[in-house]
């Protein structure tokens, strides 16, 4: 029988940019796009987006958006090593080709390379800033160092306390690996003492090649050679503990007041809207990748060159989003889903989670289970009670944050037994 053709891909787009592409001003051992330099070997005037390309870029990403909001997400690598006269350049092209609509700025940096003519900028433009910090000093600094492989923590804070100085909204993106998720609320706790009021956890899991060879060391979840998980990688169990062990504070105490991503998108779920975060849609496809050339790649994720749609100069956005090849790349995460997966429980919360992370076998030996299965199994159905009292809240218009009482109450009843 024939396959029925895709449908259409309707949807918005995402897009991660990286005008500096993979070049960074740090070393951080974990980074699973530092080596993405050995794409672009040595390019003639540096690796920098070029005014064309960024002119085509905004131009089209904003052409490409039904909505009256377009966000323009711009990452790395480190994007500040361009300066803050690149970014004026990408905001006077927004204006430019705005056509009416509102534009949003986010930046994901590390801060160290933060000053006042950074401060004056964001906050005259209204940036809102992702600052990568993995917690207190000693879990910081386990990873995330500089090309010496000094510590870099209390530059960071340094960034920090600028972009407070000058009212630039931020929130905090930490990578939990090896080290730190053993801390859940010393991670935790440290987030919010800084002023963090919005929190994304990223968990590291990454293969490395037994023997090092070919053009990356870290391997995609498709390779089928000698690879081992990267000892900085945080455990699947661990990474259920840590998620669970940070929710029972939050639920207790700051919901409403601290916004984690994962308990936000939880949400949505449970109560039967899209989560907003892709990893845990059925399909995936909408989050892209470009790089400092013009390059497009069908995820951050997957930029390897067999994921490289095209270059939007020559062919433009929307042509290579929507194409036939990334509709199936998009697919692929549904149509690949093992077995036992499509059995579990919680599958309408997980999907399979991102297919970066299914290199694990099933118990009956399926490839394609998620390498964190049982960390986001115990952090799903250890969240359903309270996430099923919050969706119904919602139904009857009344706050969510009523669960507190809730989970207060239930604390003590279990201190008395």
């Amino acid at each position: 029988m024939p396959r029925a053709p895709l449908p259409e891909k309707t949807s918005d787009i995402h897009i991660l940019a990286k005008p500096s592409g993979a070049i960074c001003n740090l070393d951080c051992a974990y980074c699973f796009y530092l080596e993405k330099q050995r794409f672009y070997p040595k390019e003639p005037g540096g690796v920098r987006m070029a005014d064309d390309v960024l002119e085509r870029y905004t131009r089209d990403f904003i052409a490409s958006q039904s909505g009256a909001n377009v966000t323009f997400a711009w990452q790395g690598g480190e994007p500040t090593l361009l300066g803050v006269d690149f970014f004026r350049r990408a905001v006077s092209l927004q204006k430019q080709y705005a056509a009416g609509r509102t534009i949003t700025n986010t930046l994901q940096t590390n801060g160290i390379l933060l000053d006042d003519a950074w401060g004056d900028f964001l906050a005259q433009e209204q940036f809102l800033v992702g600052i990568s910090i993995d917690g207190p000093g000693e879990l910081h600094d386990a990873f995330r160092v500089g090309k010496g492989g000094q510590p870099t923590f209390e530059r960071v804070m340094k960034g920090i306390r600028l972009l407070q100085a000058h009212a630039v909204e931020f929130n905090t993106l930490t990578c939990v690996h090896r080290r730190n998720s053993g801390a859940p609320l010393e991670v935790y706790r440290f987030l919010k003492e800084i002023g963090s009021g919005f929190m994304q956890f990223i968990p590291i899991a990454e293969r490395r090649r037994v023997r090092a060879s070919g053009p990356h060391e870290l391997v995609p979840p498709a390779f089928t050679g000698r690879a081992r998980v990267a000892e900085w990688s945080v455990e699947p169990e661990q990474y259920g503990s840590f998620l669970t062990t940070i929710f029972d504070e939050w639920v207790r105490h700051d919901v409403g007041r601290v916004f984690v991503q994962l308990f936000d998108v939880s949400l949505e779920i449970w109560a039967g809207l899209a989560p907003s975060l892709c990893v845990f849609r059925e399909e995936c496809g909408d989050a892209l990748a470009l790089e400092h050339n013009g390059d497009l790649y069908s995820c951050d994720h997957f930029v390897y060159p067999e994921n490289r749609l095209g270059n939007i100069v020559e062919e433009g956005i929307a042509a290579l989003a929507h194409s036939p090849r990334q509709r199936r790349f998009g697919a692929a995460k549904r149509k690949t889903l093992p077995l036992y997966c499509q059995q579990c429980d919680v599958r309408f919360a997980c999907n399979g989670e991102c297919p970066k992370h299914r290199f694990a076998r099933t118990p009956d030996g399926e490839a394609g289970l998620n390498y964190l299965c049982r960390g986001y199994k115990r952090f799903f159905h250890h969240v359903a009670p309270y996430m099923t009292f919050m969706a119904e809240q919602l139904k009857r218009g009344q706050a969510p944050a009523e669960v507190m009482a809730m989970a207060n109450a239930q604390a003590k009843a279990a201190q008395r037994q």
